[in-house]
């Protein structure tokens, strides 16, 4: 009896020897943060006291903020239903941000306000706020938590002969809703014709602004290549994705694959068109080729039509790393990395995908 007390103690001893020997050995790995997904699940490694453990649970990103500054008249309406459809289920918020008299841009103060709004109302994470702003740059603006930046365009033309329309007759979220130029029946062709106020170029000064942001030459004058620049190294430095009105299916997609917390079941919810496809605009005709002529000849269009060009390429780019084409429809490539020759050895080693 007293040799197997013994024996129980030894081993509960040694058992503790070797706890207390691998929490230092995981102590000394540089791991906090790392998240690597298979099979649906996600491994974290967590700090405690010091050291990191290697936990596996759901991949739930409690704290991820998405912010969506939708340029009006790209399709902003339809995709925003999806996160109204998908927010219950996936368990996030959505926020609209409501500015006065429909600006697009914040005073200082309010952008501040924004900033730390966004970041700070954590009984609201995770979210997915959405308005027409423009860009705010956030590590100006005195936070630590950075949210995802995303976008959708349209081709400049098809953007604003689409707000010309809608002006007129209104669309069919709310058809009952009088609009500013209800009862002018002139045609988009007519209006370029005669030069009116509605169809000049410079209407079509809105997507480049909007990306690039708040600063003064941001906005005027109109068609400045300072501003398309600056436009063009935000979305490839400041934007997480920025899809197209055009393919709007495949955005979807991508946001789905790469941001499953949030937009998890966004694809089949898009194909039902319960709430993604809310709005369409009344009576919108297609432009006349002269009438096409005529606004592609202006300096507005001629920017806005190259930064478009430049996003439906930086789209594409990624769109082509991330999808693959199977069955007749793009599907997530999956993770094509995975870590190895981890050092210090903790026992036999594996590969963590």
């Amino acid at each position: 009896m007293v040799q197997f007390k013994a024996l129980v103690l030894f081993v509960l001893g040694f058992g503790v020897f070797v706890l207390g020997l691998l929490g230092v050995r995981l102590s000394g790995l540089d791991l906090e943060g790392f998240r690597a997904t298979g099979n649906g699940f996600a491994y974290n490694f967590t700090t405690l006291n010091g050291g990191s453990v290697l936990s596996n649970g759901p991949s739930v990103e409690s704290s991820l903020i998405v912010v969506y500054n939708r340029v009006p008249k790209t399709g902003s309406t339809s995709f925003t239903g999806l996160a109204y459809e998908l927010c219950s289920r996936n368990k996030f918020h959505v926020l609209h941000l409501n500015v006065s008299k429909n600006s697009h841009v914040l005073s200082l103060a309010d952008r501040y306000r924004f900033a730390q709004n966004v970041t700070r109302w954590r009984d609201k994470h995770p979210a997915f706020f959405h308005g027409h702003v423009a860009f705010l740059d956030f590590a100006t603006l005195g936070t630590e938590m950075k949210p995802v930046f995303i976008n959708i365009i349209r081709e400049p033309i098809d953007r604003m002969v689409s707000y010309y329309y809608f002006l007129r007759y209104g669309d069919d979220f709310r058809p009952y809703l009088s609009r500013r130029r209800q009862g002018d029946r002139k045609s988009i062709d007519d209006c370029v014709e005669s030069q009116g106020k509605d169809c000049d170029p410079s209407n079509m000064w809105l997507q480049v602004p909007f990306f690039c942001g708040h600063a003064a030459a941001c906005w005027e004058p109109a068609g400045n290549t300072w501003a398309l620049e600056q436009a063009k190294r935000n979305l490839v430095d400041k934007y997480f994705l920025v899809g197209v009105t055009e393919e709007m299916e495949d955005f979807v997609l991508m946001l789905e694959a790469t941001l499953p917390s949030m937009f998890r079941g966004a694809w089949n919810a898009y194909k039902r068109g319960d709430k993604s496809h809310l709005r369409k605009t009344y009576n919108k005709t297609t432009p006349l080729q002269a009438t096409l002529d005529k606004l592609q000849q202006s300096d507005v269009y001629k920017v806005e039509a190259e930064f478009y060009r430049f996003a439906y390429e930086q789209f594409q780019f990624v769109k082509k790393r991330t999808l693959v084409l199977r069955n007749g429809r793009y599907v997530d490539r999956g993770q094509q990395f995975f870590y190895e020759k981890i050092r210090p050895r903790i026992g036999k080693e594996y590969r963590v995908r």
